[in-house]
């Protein structure tokens, strides 16, 4: 019930994405405009954060996922039967704001109810099990493909997995419930011996989520900005990495391999930054993750007219792989721990917010950077990020977080 939600949505989610500008383009899209229908997807989870945040801390996570998987399903429907291209990016668009929904729900709910000791290990695999429903959804479609030969076949795997979700999250044991009992069970055996207990969960009057972002706009323009830093260097690793195979002339089954040995590294040490975390402190996953990353993009930089380049776009795209698996799970436990223990949720939208508007900025700091002067002048400039985002790190985790040190 804590993993299994999140698993099918990015099951179905990750199954759909690949196909989004496919779609687009059977109903009339260009390439440019078919580009713009699938950064819809983002938007709508850039601008569902804060309503999510909202949403959570006035009706809970279960019934804020419920409704949005419900609202999800019609961003389904609205995709298969869509007659123009507007209604199928409105409808993508409603699937992003949803997907905000679901991952802020479980940040939430984890950040108030999971012991401080294990926090990084088990957001660390929350991210993970988000990893692996985005990676094997390509898979699924391909053979979905293969077997009915229609791009809608994805579409309704995806209504399937959100159905399933939903009644997951309506029929099944609700966590949130749980661990409420149980927290009440133990103030009455607390009463009855005398003795404080330590592991309630504090309650207190709640605010709006714009006073929130108020309240903590500190923290949010000095860590919030760096943790966005982190997410641009994340989100432009999954352009420039496609982007550098085609100019320095490698066929597309080439660099799906280099990119599919890159992502399988980062996928199998997402939980090896949890324990790091939680051993030693954030800091620990969070300045190598950005070094590597800012590193290697630099050093990716100066190598596209070498006599090697095959070479070191394999090496350097195995590092950005590393580096990108050590991070997994920092953004959600850093919010985390600077959020208010009692009500987080407004407070995780803004941050989530902030990291995701990281995310969707550095294609376009990429795209633009290469049209106006080349692709190894955009990765140096994101390589200039990931290390000034480094400096951030080690500047600001120590001061907010009370976990830098175990």
């Amino acid at each position: 019930m804590i993993y299994g939600p999140t698993l099918l949505f990015a099951l179905g989610e990750g199954a759909v994405i690949p196909l989004i500008p496919i779609i687009a383009i059977e109903l009339g899209a260009d390439v440019a405009t078919s580009a713009l229908v699938a950064a819809a997807l983002v938007v709508g989870q850039l601008c569902g954060n804060i309503p999510a945040g909202w949403a959570v801390a006035r009706i809970g996570e279960r019934l804020t996922m419920a409704i949005a998987g419900i609202l999800a399903l019609a961003g389904i429907v609205g995709m298969i039967v869509a007659p123009l291209l507007g209604v199928f990016a409105a409808s993508v668009f409603l699937i992003g704001l949803c997907a905000a929904a679901f991952g802020l729900a479980r940040h939430s709910f984890m950040t108030t109810r999971v012991p401080i000791a294990f926090r990084a290990r088990s957001l660390s695999l929350l991210g993970g099990t988000f990893r692996l429903g985005m990676f094997v959804g390509p898979f699924v479609a391909a053979a979905l493909l293969a077997l009915f030969g229609d791009e809608h076949a994805t579409i309704w795997f995806f209504g399937v997995c959100l159905v399933a979700t939903v009644l997951l999250v309506l029929l099944g044991p609700d966590p949130e419930t749980q661990l409420a009992a149980e927290s009440a069970g133990d103030s009455r055996v607390a009463e009855d011996t005398g003795e404080a207990v330590t592991g309630a969960i504090p309650t207190s009057e709640r605010v709006g989520v714009f006073r929130t972002m108020w309240r903590f706009r500190g923290v949010l323009a000095r860590l919030g900005l760096a943790a966005a830093s982190l997410s641009a260097v994340r989100s432009a690793r999954q352009v420039v990495l496609p982007l550098w195979g085609v100019s320095i002339g490698l066929d597309a089954s080439s660099i799906a391999l280099v990119v599919g040995v890159s992502g399988a590294i980062d996928f199998a040490l997402f939980y090896a930054s949890g324990q790091v975390m939680d051993r030693f402190g954030r800091l620990w996953a969070a300045l190598p993750a950005m070094l590597l990353m800012g590193a290697g993009f630099v050093a990716l930089s100066f190598t596209h007219d070498g006599d090697q380049a095959t070479m070191w776009f394999a090496l350097f795209a195995a590092v950005l792989g590393v580096g990108n698996g050590l991070s997994s799970g920092i953004l959600l436990t850093l919010g985390a721990d600077v959020a208010p223990q009692d009500d987080p949720a407004p407070f995780l939208g803004s941050w989530r917010t902030l990291t995701d508007a990281g995310g969707a900025v550095a294609p376009l700091l990429v795209s633009a950077v290469t049209a106006a002067a080349s692709l190894s002048l955009a990765t140096g400039i994101i390589g200039a990020i990931g290390l000034a985002g480094a400096l951030a790190f080690l500047r600001f985790v120590p001061r907010y977080s009370p976990h830098t040190r175990s």
